[in-house]
């Protein structure tokens, strides 16, 4: 009878953790460039009362099923669902939005490369592009003082008008990473990724290529969420954890009516 009870615990617990994933997509439904996620999970070890396939008798016949008892859940992994999310028109001419594959990469403080897909770009006192939190975009893109419009093409071509000059200037070309499994990347805050072993190495390119989404500039790209269907997970997620608190109750009454026997 214990074997009910723990396999109904594990049942809850999965269903926590499985709320808590739900709870931290919604909580995320108009952050910039977020990837939804979604817990997986996975049987526990069985007892085999009666292995299949084991003999049955002197003749040679053999058990078609036997007896195998479930031990319970547990998570196996929970993982992002990289698609592309809708844009949304800002007209800041500093935001970008990656229609596509990749990531814009990112000087942190310590010098390490982080990668994000958040384009809300901003410009410091010194004229180079950095995210809200100040740092800075890589490649690094500085905008002098006497630049009064600037334009950054698909292929990531910035390019800006100067105060008495008729032709644009070019100032650099913006350029994307991509991973052979952008699931694997490491979430560290601040809508930004570090590349892990289980992502593979960032492969940079230029926007608008082969492999590489393109840039629109003037806009931002939105959550992937989709409300509805996690309101309908988290109903899902919430009867499961109280049908298994029901198989922990039924399991400790049987438990009482033993108990009670004379």
């Amino acid at each position: 009878m214990s074997i009910t009870l723990s396999t109904g615990a594990t049942g809850m617990l999965a269903q926590q953790l499985n709320v808590d994933v739900i709870s931290n997509n919604i909580a995320n439904m108009t952050t910039t460039g977020y990837k939804r996620q979604r817990a997986e999970f996975q049987d526990l070890l069985y007892q085999n009362k009666i292995r299949p396939g084991s003999t049955s008798s002197d003749a040679g016949t053999t058990v078609p099923a036997g007896i195998q008892l479930g031990l319970g859940v547990k998570t196996g992994s929970v993982y992002r669902i990289n698609e592309q999310g809708a844009l949304q028109t800002t007209d800041n001419e500093f935001d970008l939005a990656i229609v596509g594959s990749g990531f814009f990469q990112i000087t942190l403080p310590s010098g390490e490369t982080a990668y994000t897909r958040d384009g809300s770009f901003q410009i410091n006192e010194n004229g180079e592009v950095v995210t809200s939190e100040g740092y800075l975009l890589e490649p690094s893109i500085s905008v002098p003082d006497d630049a009064i419009d600037v334009t950054i093409n698909s292929s990531g071509e910035v390019l800006v008008k100067i105060q008495g000059q008729v032709a644009l200037s070019n100032l650099g070309q913006l350029e994307l990473a991509v991973f052979q499994n952008p699931a694997g990347l490491e979430a560290v805050g601040d809508n930004l990724f570090m590349e892990t072993e289980g992502s593979g190495a960032a492969v940079i390119g230029t926007p608008n290529t082969e492999g590489f989404g393109k840039l629109q500039q003037g806009a931002l790209e939105t959550s992937n969420v989709n409300v509805v269907q996690e309101i309908t997970n988290l109903i899902q997620a919430q009867r499961a954890y109280e049908m298994n608190a029901k198989v922990i109750q039924a399991g400790d009454e049987m438990l009482s009516t033993i108990n009670q026997l004379r």
